[in-house]
């Protein structure tokens, strides 16, 4: 599934699942009345209907907009229908005063250097930067901790469009090479290249069809570790149903179709497996899972000589990720008998290997832990704020990390003999600085801080919390400027989903609303992971529409508590965030003056047939199955467009390589709102070219579609944008 881009997200484990100042007078207007009128009215263009109906237990089902699915690569009609739809879209946005005003602060607010966590391999640093503007980041090496960086990798030219982008990639345990991903136009598939470090030349070696893959290399070089799925047939590469992952070997100046097969499950083909290598070099480890917060763990022996798959777990009851080892013995994550997960170990030099505590279950929700320096050091998550404790090998607690401030710290990897290690820390009004942590002394410094456009100073960060419609207990961010303390034009954000929480962590887009005077609202709405195991139940299958109503209550309590104004609240949402907001304006369009779904699963009846949604099934619940497809109808939004009722504004993101969450389910929803009879608002779709889910899109057309969409925000909620002065 999708992460939401806007807002930092941090997968719950590692291996589960796969980042104001007043500058100028403000003027909220209580109403948009007098602006409206001044608009043009929206002729939409035609979408042809076909007599699709089928029926499912007992039911008929229409579904006229079936052949909005094709992919429009090879449809002309559907490429037609877009390039309609982009010139009604891009003619309404062209009206709008604010929508240049966004796009310039919004450059130089993303206008800053950001660095990724460095990776110390063989005495060097390896690291991303983005100096500001570069349409992707690229990759740097070090000497030595404090020395200049040098470039290895910078795929800002490979494409003149900036849409080709480095994805995952790893240094050897020497520093002598970098196996890397090439990511084009967003797409999830993946070809992986190795690069020389000292003479900076690429290697003949290429690897095709990685997906849903980590890089690990073997520890004496020779090769490296990855998972990909069966190479898809011809025309099928962007929609095709993608089944059988497995993990391969790739041994240097070998073609890849010697690449050796360590790890399939044929007999469960919509299984994902991720991986890593302890950092002794002696076991490959495999985390394979269904996409929910459950997964069986397999460990290779790469000593031996076979190779042969070793099932340390062989259940999805729980979820199991390794930590590190000592020798035989492995430290685990686990939600074993523990719903906000503990730390044990397993000493598999036994037959039958038997599960210690180490770290018992605490009120804090265990996010991750590292085995680094003889010390554990372990993240939790205590109201959606980063904790870092320390504890000895044993399970002593050993003193705490002191954070900067409150906000989300991320990293702590490193090796056993190594004191030093890096982690970022990040909030609302943070920018991601990077910090060198050494484990003896508990002392940390600054390695790397950005330096933005606006005075952070002048920031108000908030934590709330409120009542969902079954009295759930929900907490909730305000990020505002300090001197706004009326009510005022708000955006509200949310996820909802596959156990990912999400943490404070800086947002440009978030600062580009906010300085305008405008209101941003994270709800911590239950599907997520924030207080463990339960908050992710609470919220996935049949328990759904939990994640609805926490939505709708927290709109409700915006208004309520004088945040917003009675006909200010716009929401937005991506991916299953975009599911999200689709299904909460069929239920309460009366409570938005605006709505913002991206890359949303729109059609709940089909998202399987399509790509990795056959991955999604643990979480929603499948439609072949009685009780789960009268649920997933009960919600899904392109089923429920309610005609009679009068409907915010819409306008829906997508983009024409999402090969995640296929553009045909924003087709078919924008399709049917545009049939609807909804009212007069403009319910638009703007689509994006040569860009995918979100990963890998060049920095210019976030920021394009950004301004996009908070000028069409900001035109329906009545904030009044305003150039700086």
């Amino acid at each position: 599934m999708s992460f939401p881009k806007r807002i930092q997200k941090i997968p719950m484990r590692r291996v589960a699942l796969f980042a104001i100042a007043l500058l100028f007078t403000t003027h909220f207007a209580s109403a948009c009345t007098e602006s409206t009128a001044m608009m043009p009215t929206v002729t939409y263009p035609e979408t042809k209907r076909v007599n699709v109906v089928e029926e499912h237990f007992g039911q008929k089902i229409a579904d006229p907009y079936r052949w909005l699915e094709n992919d429009v690569r090879n449809d002309r009609s559907v490429a037609a229908w877009v390039e309609s739809q982009n010139k009604v879209t891009n003619a309404y946005l062209n009206t709008l005063p604010g929508r240049d005003i966004f796009k310039n602060r919004l450059k130089q607010l993303y206008n800053y250097e950001r660095f990724s966590i460095p990776v110390k391999k063989g005495g060097q640093y390896f690291y991303l930067h983005n100096s500001g503007l570069q349409n992707q980041q690229a990759l740097y090496v070090r000497d030595s901790v404090d020395s200049a960086g040098r470039v290895l990798i910078d795929p800002n030219s490979w494409a003149k469009d900036g849409a080709t982008a480095l994805a995952e990639w790893s240094a050897s345990n020497d520093g002598k090479r970098v196996a890397y991903a090439v990511q084009d136009g967003g797409t999830d598939w993946r070809t992986i290249r190795v690069l020389d470090v000292n003479t900076g030349k690429v290697l003949d070696d290429e690897v095709k069809w990685a997906r849903f893959t980590s890089i690990a290399w073997a520890k004496d070089g020779s090769g490296f570790f990855y998972a990909r799925y069966p190479e898809p047939k011809q025309g099928e590469t962007f929609q095709a149903s993608v089944t059988n992952h497995a993990v391969y070997f790739h041994a240097l100046n070998t073609p890849q179709a010697q690449d050796r097969l360590v790890y399939a499950t044929p007999d469960q083909p919509n299984m994902l497996h991720t991986l890593s290598i302890t950092e002794d070099g002696r076991y490959l480890a495999i985390a394979s899972t269904p996409i929910s917060a459950t997964n069986t763990l397999t460990v290779v022996d790469l000593q031996s000589a076979d190779w042969k798959p070793r099932k340390l777990v062989d259940n999805l009851d729980h979820q199991w990720s390794v930590v590190g080892n000592v020798g035989t013995k492995f430290f685990l994550m686990t939600s074993q008998d523990a719903p906000r997960f503990k730390v044990v170990t397993m000493d598999i030099a036994a037959a039958d290997p038997v599960i210690t505590d180490v770290v018992p279950e605490q009120d804090s929700v265990l996010l991750n832990a590292s085995l680094v320096a003889g010390r554990l050091l372990i993240s939790y998550l205590a109201d959606v704020k980063t904790e870092i404790r320390r504890y000895t090998l044993d399970g002593k607690a050993d003193g705490v990390v002191k954070l900067p401030g409150i906000g989300t710290a991320i990293g702590f990897e490193g090796d056993q003999d190594d004191q030093e290690t890096f982690f970022v820390f990040t909030s609302f009004n943070t920018p991601g600085v990077i910090y060198r942590y050494d484990v003896a002394s508990n002392t940390a410094r600054v390695w790397a801080q950005p330096k933005v456009a606006i005075d952070l100073n002048r920031i108000a960060v908030e934590q709330r919390f409120y009542r969902s419609k079954d009295g759930t207990r929900i907490p909730m961010f305000i990020v505002r400027r300090k001197d706004v303390t009326s009510p005022a034009p708000t955006m509200l954000y949310a996820y909802g989903g596959f156990g990912i929480p999400i943490l404070p962590a800086f947002s440009p887009d978030c600062l580009g609303w906010v300085e305008q005077g405008g209101v941003f609202a994270i709800a911590n709405i239950r599907g997520g992971s924030e207080y463990g195991k339960a908050w992710h139940e609470a919220g996935r299958r049949q328990n759904k529409q939990n994640v609805f109503d926490d939505f709708i209550a927290a709109g409700e309590y915006l208004k309520a508590q004088g945040v917003t104004t009675q006909d200010g609240l716009a929401i937005q949402g991506e991916s299953n965030g975009g599911l999200l907001i689709g299904a909460v304006v069929n239920q309460r369009p009366d409570l938005f003056a605006a709505a913002l779904p991206g890359v949303g699963v729109m059609d709940m009846l089909r998202f399987d047939q399509f790509t990795g949604g056959k991955l999604w099934v643990d979480e929603f619940g499948s439609p072949a199955q009685e009780a789960d497809f009268r649920n997933l109808l009960s919600y899904s939004p392109y089923h429920n467009i309610q005609s009679g009722k009068t409907y915010p504004a819409i306008l829906a993101t997508t983009a024409d390589t999402d090969d995640r969450v296929v553009p045909g389910h924003t087709f078919k929803y924008v399709a049917a709102l545009q049939a609807a009879e909804i009212g007069d608002k403009p319910h638009l779709a703007r689509i994006e070219t040569r860009a995918g889910h979100g990963a890998g899109k060049p920095t210019d057309k976030i920021i394009e579609e950004t301004a996009d969409m908070w000028a069409f925000a900001a035109h329906w909620t009545g904030l009044d944008v305003r150039s700086p002065q």
